[in-house]
């Protein structure tokens, strides 16, 4: 199947917006994409032999890049990477998701070591790097259920070290957990993710294609009624509500799961999450302050600035009637 993306193209415009738009050095252009500076030289030298560099940056990509832009400087996040539209709607969750591969990939070395969640979109990501790295990539789980970070069938080349917590995410009995986390196989999974160089997750909506609900982590009723409670989605298995703050529920307590206090402590939280479906949760996500980069695609970027705008315009009118009365 062809590609409706190519991701050395769009770096090759990143690396031009900020050279020629924003008059960024090309040490700065390095820094800020997390590659050297002979690599932004080189994307640079493709762009003009390529036709990227027109005097102007092509329009299609101009306006793609004024949403990152706008984007990153609403939610404050470090960088925003978004996939165009595809051409089959059925493509984008893998486009995004070899986007994703390429992003997580170019900004790592030999030596790194990444943490990951478990999910349906970071299971993909994970398989396109581990078939296009040199060498192999050290992965390190940020939940109990090794069976959500293997690789799937169609995989005949895996190039990643996986370091999995040997529980499961979600246990029956939450009295059990202090002792799981006391094993030494279970906290040498937790030390090594403390020096991880890169976090990447994904972020679940509250919608009937849920992978907690595929996977029979939680039940429909469980599901029912954290929405009654406003969960908008979850970030490892932890539910939030639309400001991104934890939803209490007893699923908390027998969660073998990296804690939200210690995901937004961790430096490098990329998440990549596609669908309109997933704008609230990601809104939510993006007001928790849980990341610095995200992947999605263009109409997902565009639908959850309109929700941030209608929520905002909605809270600004009751705040401004509350005061008239």
């Amino acid at each position: 199947m062809a590609r409706d993306y190519d991701y050395e193209d769009m770096l090759q415009v990143k690396a031009s917006w900020y050279y020629y738009m924003e008059d960024m050095t090309q040490q700065e252009i390095g820094e800020h994409l997390g590659i050297s500076r002979l690599r932004v030289n080189k994307l640079l030298d493709k762009a003009r032999k390529n036709g990227v560099i027109q005097f102007s940056v092509r329009a299609r990509d101009n306006s793609r890049m004024e949403i990152e832009r706008e984007f990153a400087k609403q939610f404050g996040l470090t960088d925003v990477f978004i996939v165009p539209p595809a051409h089959n709607d059925g493509d984008i969750n893998e486009n995004v998701a070899q986007a994703a591969a390429t992003y997580i990939y170019d900004h790592l070395d030999r030596d790194s070591f990444i943490n990951m969640g478990y999910g349906d979109t970071p299971g993909r990501v994970l398989n396109h790097m581990a078939k296009i790295s040199e060498f192999p990539i050290n992965v390190v789980s940020l939940t109990g259920g090794v069976s959500y970070y293997l690789p799937n069938t169609q995989s005949d080349i895996f190039n990643a070290k996986l370091h999995l917590t040997p529980t499961p995410l979600v246990l029956q009995n939450a009295s059990i957990i202090p002792e799981l986390e006391r094993e030494p196989s279970v906290m040498q999974i937790l030390n090594m993710s403390r020096l991880a160089k890169m976090t990447f997750i994904g972020i679940g909506g509250m919608d009937e294609d849920a992978t907690v609900l595929k996977n029979g982590l939680l039940s429909r009723d469980d599901y029912l009624l954290l929405s009654m409670k406003g969960a908008v989605g979850d970030l490892l298995c932890h539910f939030i509500d639309a400001n991104g703050q934890p939803v209490p529920s007893d699923i908390e307590g027998r969660l073998i799961s990296t804690s939200l206090d210690k995901l937004k402590a961790m430096s490098n939280v990329v998440a990549v999450a596609v669908g309109a479906h997933k704008a609230k949760a990601i809104l939510a996500t993006l007001r928790g302050g849980y990341l610095s980069t995200l992947i999605t695609d263009e109409a997902t970027a565009i639908r959850i600035m309109d929700l941030n705008k209608e929520e905002t315009d909605i809270n600004r009118e009751k705040g401004g009637g509350q005061h008239e009365q």
